[in-house]
Protein backbone atom coordinates (compact mmCIF):
# COMPACT_ATOMS: atom_id res chain seq x y z
CA UNK A 1 0.00 0.00 0.00
CA UNK A 2 1.40 3.38 -1.01
CA UNK A 3 0.56 6.30 1.25
CA UNK A 4 -2.90 7.80 1.62
CA UNK A 5 -4.38 9.72 -1.28
CA UNK A 6 -7.67 11.00 -2.57
CA UNK A 7 -7.82 7.97 -4.84
CA UNK A 8 -7.96 5.67 -1.83
CA UNK A 9 -10.46 7.84 -0.04
CA UNK A 10 -12.82 7.78 -3.03
CA UNK A 11 -12.29 4.29 -4.39
CA UNK A 12 -15.28 1.97 -3.92
CA UNK A 13 -14.69 -1.21 -1.93
CA UNK A 14 -16.02 -3.34 -4.75
CA UNK A 15 -15.94 -2.75 -8.50
CA UNK A 16 -18.81 -5.11 -9.22
CA UNK A 17 -21.59 -3.40 -11.08
CA UNK A 18 -19.47 -0.54 -12.43
CA UNK A 19 -20.66 -0.10 -15.98
CA UNK A 20 -18.74 0.99 -19.06
CA UNK A 21 -20.04 3.62 -21.41
CA UNK A 22 -18.97 5.07 -24.74
CA UNK A 23 -19.40 8.05 -27.01
CA UNK A 24 -18.42 8.46 -30.64
CA UNK A 25 -15.05 10.13 -30.94
CA UNK A 26 -16.47 12.72 -33.31
CA UNK A 27 -18.95 13.76 -30.58
CA UNK A 28 -16.28 14.49 -27.99
CA UNK A 29 -16.44 18.29 -28.65
CA UNK A 30 -20.17 18.10 -27.91
CA UNK A 31 -19.37 16.44 -24.59
CA UNK A 32 -16.78 19.14 -23.80
CA UNK A 33 -19.29 21.85 -24.67
CA UNK A 34 -21.75 20.30 -22.25
CA UNK A 35 -19.15 20.06 -19.48
CA UNK A 36 -17.98 23.65 -20.09
CA UNK A 37 -21.37 24.96 -19.03
CA UNK A 38 -20.52 24.22 -15.40
CA UNK A 39 -16.75 23.71 -15.30
CA UNK A 40 -13.44 24.74 -16.81
CA UNK A 41 -12.42 21.86 -19.08
CA UNK A 42 -8.70 21.25 -19.54
CA UNK A 43 -7.34 18.87 -22.16
CA UNK A 44 -4.24 18.34 -24.34
CA UNK A 45 -4.47 21.20 -26.82
CA UNK A 46 -2.07 21.90 -29.67
CA UNK A 47 -0.76 25.36 -30.35
CA UNK A 48 1.86 25.33 -33.10
CA UNK A 49 4.44 22.68 -32.20
CA UNK A 50 3.53 22.69 -28.52
CA UNK A 51 1.07 20.34 -26.81
CA UNK A 52 -0.09 21.42 -23.35
CA UNK A 53 -2.95 21.01 -20.93
CA UNK A 54 -4.94 24.17 -21.54
CA UNK A 55 -8.50 25.36 -21.10
CA UNK A 56 -10.71 24.03 -23.89
CA UNK A 57 -12.82 26.23 -26.12
CA UNK A 58 -14.68 25.66 -29.37
CA UNK A 59 -11.74 26.84 -31.49
CA UNK A 60 -9.12 24.79 -29.63
CA UNK A 61 -7.17 22.07 -31.43
CA UNK A 62 -7.66 18.93 -29.37
CA UNK A 63 -4.85 16.38 -29.75
CA UNK A 64 -5.42 13.02 -28.08
CA UNK A 65 -3.12 11.04 -30.37
CA UNK A 66 0.20 12.55 -29.31
CA UNK A 67 1.81 10.86 -26.35
CA UNK A 68 2.73 13.59 -23.87
CA UNK A 69 2.12 17.22 -23.16
CA UNK A 70 5.07 19.50 -22.44
CA UNK A 71 3.53 20.72 -19.20
CA UNK A 72 1.86 18.43 -16.70
CA UNK A 73 -1.33 18.44 -14.62
CA UNK A 74 0.85 19.63 -11.75
CA UNK A 75 0.56 23.13 -13.25
CA UNK A 76 -3.18 23.15 -12.50
CA UNK A 77 -2.89 22.00 -8.89
CA UNK A 78 0.37 23.74 -8.01
CA UNK A 79 0.68 26.81 -10.27
CA UNK A 80 4.12 28.18 -11.10
CA UNK A 81 3.22 31.24 -9.03
CA UNK A 82 0.26 32.02 -6.80
CA UNK A 83 -0.58 34.68 -4.26
CA UNK A 84 -0.91 33.60 -0.62
CA UNK A 85 -2.02 36.88 0.93
CA UNK A 86 -1.54 40.64 0.83
CA UNK A 87 -0.56 42.87 3.73
CA UNK A 88 -1.43 46.55 3.91
CA UNK A 89 0.28 49.04 6.25
CA UNK A 90 -1.69 52.13 7.25
CA UNK A 91 0.13 54.20 9.79
CA UNK A 92 1.08 51.73 12.50
CA UNK A 93 -1.62 49.19 11.66
CA UNK A 94 -1.12 46.14 9.48
CA UNK A 95 -4.08 44.36 7.89
CA UNK A 96 -3.87 40.94 6.26
CA UNK A 97 -6.02 40.26 3.21
CA UNK A 98 -6.19 36.51 2.70
CA UNK A 99 -6.58 35.07 -0.77
CA UNK A 100 -9.74 33.05 -1.30
CA UNK A 101 -8.85 29.41 -2.05
CA UNK A 102 -9.71 28.08 -5.48
CA UNK A 103 -13.49 28.01 -5.88
CA UNK A 104 -14.03 26.89 -9.47
CA UNK A 105 -14.89 23.45 -10.85
CA UNK A 106 -12.47 21.76 -13.25
CA UNK A 107 -12.55 18.71 -15.49
CA UNK A 108 -9.14 17.46 -16.56
CA UNK A 109 -9.41 15.16 -19.58
CA UNK A 110 -6.76 12.98 -21.21
CA UNK A 111 -4.34 12.44 -18.31
CA UNK A 112 -1.97 9.54 -18.99
CA UNK A 113 -1.23 6.93 -16.33
CA UNK A 114 2.17 8.38 -15.44
CA UNK A 115 0.68 11.82 -14.78
CA UNK A 116 -2.13 10.34 -12.67
CA UNK A 117 0.50 8.54 -10.59
CA UNK A 118 2.37 11.85 -10.28
CA UNK A 119 -0.74 13.45 -8.79
CA UNK A 120 -0.75 10.66 -6.20
CA UNK A 121 2.81 11.68 -5.29
CA UNK A 122 1.71 15.30 -4.87
CA UNK A 123 -1.31 14.18 -2.83
CA UNK A 124 0.96 12.50 -0.31
CA UNK A 125 3.13 15.59 0.00
CA UNK A 126 0.38 18.19 0.24
CA UNK A 127 -2.58 16.34 1.74
CA UNK A 128 -1.13 13.98 4.34
CA UNK A 129 0.76 14.50 7.55
CA UNK A 130 0.42 17.25 10.12
CA UNK A 131 -0.06 20.09 7.64
CA UNK A 132 -2.46 20.13 4.70
CA UNK A 133 -1.95 22.67 1.92
CA UNK A 134 -5.34 24.36 1.62
CA UNK A 135 -4.60 25.86 -1.81
CA UNK A 136 -3.65 22.49 -3.29
CA UNK A 137 -6.53 20.75 -1.52
CA UNK A 138 -9.10 23.19 -2.90
CA UNK A 139 -7.97 22.58 -6.48
CA UNK A 140 -7.83 18.81 -6.09
CA UNK A 141 -11.28 18.55 -4.57
CA UNK A 142 -12.73 20.77 -7.29
CA UNK A 143 -11.30 18.67 -10.12
CA UNK A 144 -12.53 15.51 -11.81
CA UNK A 145 -9.67 13.65 -13.48
CA UNK A 146 -10.40 11.60 -16.60
CA UNK A 147 -7.37 9.51 -17.41
CA UNK A 148 -6.61 8.16 -20.89
CA UNK A 149 -4.88 4.89 -21.72
CA UNK A 150 -1.69 5.19 -23.80
CA UNK A 151 -2.41 3.62 -27.17
CA UNK A 152 1.20 4.09 -28.29
CA UNK A 153 3.71 4.47 -25.42
CA UNK A 154 7.02 5.99 -26.50
CA UNK A 155 10.57 4.70 -26.38
CA UNK A 156 11.48 7.10 -23.56
CA UNK A 157 8.62 5.85 -21.35
CA UNK A 158 9.39 3.58 -18.41
CA UNK A 159 6.25 3.83 -16.27
CA UNK A 160 6.08 0.05 -15.99
CA UNK A 161 9.16 0.07 -13.78
CA UNK A 162 7.02 1.87 -11.18
CA UNK A 163 4.07 -0.53 -11.52
CA UNK A 164 1.97 1.91 -13.53
CA UNK A 165 -0.41 0.21 -15.95
CA UNK A 166 -0.58 2.32 -19.11
CA UNK A 167 -3.51 0.25 -20.37
CA UNK A 168 -5.67 0.90 -17.29
CA UNK A 169 -4.60 4.18 -15.72
CA UNK A 170 -6.18 5.29 -12.48
CA UNK A 171 -8.48 8.28 -12.36
CA UNK A 172 -11.86 9.42 -11.18
CA UNK A 173 -12.85 8.15 -14.62
CA UNK A 174 -10.66 6.06 -16.92
CA UNK A 175 -11.06 6.40 -20.69
CA UNK A 176 -9.88 4.54 -23.76
CA UNK A 177 -9.94 5.57 -27.42
CA UNK A 178 -10.52 2.55 -29.61
CA UNK A 179 -11.86 2.63 -33.14
CA UNK A 180 -14.56 5.25 -33.49
CA UNK A 181 -15.38 5.44 -29.79
CA UNK A 182 -14.18 6.86 -26.50
CA UNK A 183 -14.91 4.47 -23.64
CA UNK A 184 -15.45 5.52 -20.02
CA UNK A 185 -15.40 3.65 -16.73
CA UNK A 186 -15.77 5.20 -13.28
CA UNK A 187 -12.91 4.64 -10.85
CA UNK A 188 -14.49 6.02 -7.67
CA UNK A 189 -17.57 7.79 -6.31
CA UNK A 190 -16.61 11.11 -7.88
CA UNK A 191 -16.29 9.33 -11.22
CA UNK A 192 -19.65 7.64 -10.82
CA UNK A 193 -21.29 11.00 -10.14
CA UNK A 194 -19.52 12.49 -13.16
CA UNK A 195 -20.75 9.76 -15.52
CA UNK A 196 -24.25 10.04 -14.10
CA UNK A 197 -24.26 13.70 -15.14
CA UNK A 198 -23.34 12.93 -18.75
CA UNK A 199 -25.05 9.57 -19.15
CA UNK A 200 -27.63 11.06 -21.53
CA UNK A 201 -24.77 11.63 -24.01
CA UNK A 202 -23.37 8.12 -23.67
CA UNK A 203 -24.36 4.64 -24.70
CA UNK A 204 -23.75 1.35 -22.92
CA UNK A 205 -20.52 -0.56 -23.61
CA UNK A 206 -18.76 -3.68 -22.38
CA UNK A 207 -15.34 -4.28 -20.88
CA UNK A 208 -14.68 -6.84 -23.60
CA UNK A 209 -14.96 -4.10 -26.24
CA UNK A 210 -11.56 -2.69 -25.27
CA UNK A 211 -9.79 -5.95 -24.38
CA UNK A 212 -7.81 -6.01 -27.68
CA UNK A 213 -6.59 -2.46 -27.06
CA UNK A 214 -5.52 -3.24 -23.51
CA UNK A 215 -3.61 -6.31 -24.66
CA UNK A 216 -1.90 -4.31 -27.40
CA UNK A 217 -0.82 -1.58 -24.97
CA UNK A 218 0.53 -4.16 -22.52
CA UNK A 219 2.60 -5.78 -25.28
CA UNK A 220 3.96 -2.43 -26.47
CA UNK A 221 4.85 -1.36 -22.93
CA UNK A 222 6.70 -4.60 -22.27
CA UNK A 223 8.73 -4.13 -25.47
CA UNK A 224 9.97 -0.62 -24.58
CA UNK A 225 13.77 -0.30 -24.32
CA UNK A 226 13.74 0.74 -20.64
CA UNK A 227 10.98 -1.56 -19.45
CA UNK A 228 13.47 -3.80 -17.63
CA UNK A 229 15.26 -1.25 -15.47
CA UNK A 230 15.84 -2.60 -11.98
CA UNK A 231 15.14 -0.64 -8.80
CA UNK A 232 16.02 -3.41 -6.36
CA UNK A 233 19.07 -1.61 -4.94
CA UNK A 234 17.13 1.56 -4.12
CA UNK A 235 16.08 0.56 -0.62
CA UNK A 236 16.51 2.26 2.78
CA UNK A 237 19.23 -0.15 3.88
CA UNK A 238 21.34 0.90 0.88
CA UNK A 239 20.77 4.63 1.37
CA UNK A 240 24.17 5.66 2.75
CA UNK A 241 26.01 3.31 0.40
CA UNK A 242 24.32 4.92 -2.59
CA UNK A 243 24.73 8.41 -1.13
CA UNK A 244 28.50 7.91 -0.92
CA UNK A 245 28.87 6.07 -4.21
CA UNK A 246 31.84 7.34 -6.21
CA UNK A 247 29.78 7.21 -9.40
CA UNK A 248 28.20 10.56 -8.48
CA UNK A 249 31.54 12.15 -9.36
CA UNK A 250 31.04 11.09 -12.98
CA UNK A 251 27.27 11.36 -13.27
CA UNK A 252 26.90 15.03 -12.38
CA UNK A 253 29.68 16.51 -14.55
CA UNK A 254 27.64 17.27 -17.71
CA UNK A 255 24.90 18.94 -15.60
CA UNK A 256 24.64 22.70 -16.18
CA UNK A 257 22.08 23.27 -13.42
CA UNK A 258 19.46 24.72 -15.77
CA UNK A 259 16.53 23.19 -13.89
CA UNK A 260 14.73 22.01 -17.04
CA UNK A 261 14.24 18.56 -15.54
CA UNK A 262 12.50 20.13 -12.54
CA UNK A 263 10.08 22.23 -14.54
CA UNK A 264 8.92 19.44 -16.84
CA UNK A 265 8.76 16.85 -14.03
CA UNK A 266 5.19 16.03 -12.93
CA UNK A 267 6.25 15.19 -9.36
CA UNK A 268 8.73 17.93 -8.40
CA UNK A 269 7.05 19.90 -5.65
CA UNK A 270 9.59 22.38 -4.23
CA UNK A 271 8.66 26.04 -4.05
CA UNK A 272 9.97 29.31 -2.64
CA UNK A 273 7.97 31.97 -0.78
CA UNK A 274 8.70 35.58 -1.64
CA UNK A 275 7.40 39.07 -0.94
CA UNK A 276 6.99 41.88 -3.42
CA UNK A 277 5.83 45.45 -2.99
CA UNK A 278 2.77 46.20 -5.09
CA UNK A 279 2.54 49.85 -4.12
CA UNK A 280 3.42 51.99 -1.18
CA UNK A 281 2.31 50.25 2.01
CA UNK A 282 1.08 47.11 0.24
CA UNK A 283 3.00 43.84 0.12
CA UNK A 284 2.06 40.60 -1.65
CA UNK A 285 3.35 37.28 -0.40
CA UNK A 286 3.42 34.60 -3.07
CA UNK A 287 4.98 31.26 -3.73
CA UNK A 288 6.65 30.08 -6.91
CA UNK A 289 8.31 26.95 -8.15
CA UNK A 290 11.91 26.37 -7.14
CA UNK A 291 14.51 23.75 -7.99
CA UNK A 292 17.04 21.86 -5.90
CA UNK A 293 19.35 22.17 -8.92
CA UNK A 294 19.85 25.90 -8.33
CA UNK A 295 22.68 27.39 -6.24
CA UNK A 296 20.24 29.62 -4.34
CA UNK A 297 17.83 26.82 -3.41
CA UNK A 298 17.11 26.92 0.36
CA UNK A 299 19.59 29.78 0.58
CA UNK A 300 20.30 30.79 4.18
CA UNK A 301 22.51 33.41 5.82
CA UNK A 302 25.58 31.20 5.58
CA UNK A 303 24.80 30.15 1.99
CA UNK A 304 23.37 27.07 0.32
CA UNK A 305 23.79 23.90 2.42
CA UNK A 306 24.77 22.12 -0.80
CA UNK A 307 27.79 23.98 -2.06
CA UNK A 308 28.53 22.08 -5.28
CA UNK A 309 26.57 21.06 -8.34
CA UNK A 310 27.39 17.46 -7.52
CA UNK A 311 25.60 17.78 -4.15
CA UNK A 312 22.59 19.41 -5.77
CA UNK A 313 22.45 16.83 -8.54
CA UNK A 314 22.69 14.01 -6.01
CA UNK A 315 19.95 15.55 -3.86
CA UNK A 316 17.45 15.52 -6.73
CA UNK A 317 17.83 11.84 -7.50
CA UNK A 318 18.32 10.61 -3.94
CA UNK A 319 15.04 12.29 -3.07
CA UNK A 320 13.13 10.64 -5.91
CA UNK A 321 14.62 7.19 -5.50
CA UNK A 322 15.25 6.91 -1.75
CA UNK A 323 14.07 9.75 0.49
CA UNK A 324 10.52 9.92 -0.86
CA UNK A 325 9.98 6.13 -0.91
CA UNK A 326 11.24 5.85 2.66
CA UNK A 327 8.74 8.46 3.87
CA UNK A 328 5.75 7.33 1.80
CA UNK A 329 5.71 3.56 2.13
CA UNK A 330 7.72 2.72 -0.97
CA UNK A 331 6.20 5.24 -3.36
CA UNK A 332 8.93 6.48 -5.71
CA UNK A 333 9.16 10.15 -6.61
CA UNK A 334 9.44 9.26 -10.30
CA UNK A 335 6.66 7.92 -12.53
CA UNK A 336 8.63 7.08 -15.66
CA UNK A 337 7.03 9.69 -17.91
CA UNK A 338 10.33 10.30 -19.72
CA UNK A 339 10.02 14.09 -19.96
CA UNK A 340 13.45 14.61 -18.44
CA UNK A 341 14.84 12.15 -20.97
CA UNK A 342 13.36 14.21 -23.80
CA UNK A 343 14.18 17.68 -22.50
CA UNK A 344 17.59 17.63 -20.79
CA UNK A 345 19.97 19.67 -22.99
CA UNK A 346 22.96 17.50 -21.99
CA UNK A 347 21.17 14.12 -22.04
CA UNK A 348 21.21 13.59 -18.29
CA UNK A 349 18.21 11.90 -16.71
CA UNK A 350 17.08 9.59 -13.95
CA UNK A 351 17.51 6.53 -16.17
CA UNK A 352 21.27 7.07 -16.26
CA UNK A 353 21.32 7.38 -12.49
CA UNK A 354 19.30 4.19 -12.01
CA UNK A 355 21.44 2.25 -14.45
CA UNK A 356 24.75 3.54 -13.06
CA UNK A 357 23.97 3.10 -9.36
CA UNK A 358 21.74 0.07 -9.78
CA UNK A 359 24.38 -1.96 -11.57
CA UNK A 360 22.82 -1.94 -15.03
CA UNK A 361 24.27 -0.88 -18.35
CA UNK A 362 24.70 2.81 -19.16
CA UNK A 363 21.90 4.66 -20.91
CA UNK A 364 22.82 6.76 -23.92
Amino acid sequence: MVGVSLWLLNTPLCKEGINMFKIQLQNLPMLFEHLAQNADVFAPLRRGNELNFEKWNEKAILDLESLKTVNTPKDLFLPQAESLYQATLKGTKISINHVTPFDKTMVLFGVKGCDVAAIEVLDNVYLTGQFVDEFYKARREATTIISLACANPGKTCFCGAFDIDASQPKGDVTSWIFGEYVYFRAGNKKGEDFIEGIKHLLSQANEADIAPLQADIAAKTHALPYSDICLDKFTPENMMKLFNDEEWNNLYRPCIGCGTCTYVCPTCQCYDIRDQQLKSGEIQRFRCWDSCMYPDFTLMAHGNPRFTQKERFRQRFMHKLLYHPEKYEGQFGCVGCGRCVNKCPVSLNILKVIKSLGGGENVQ
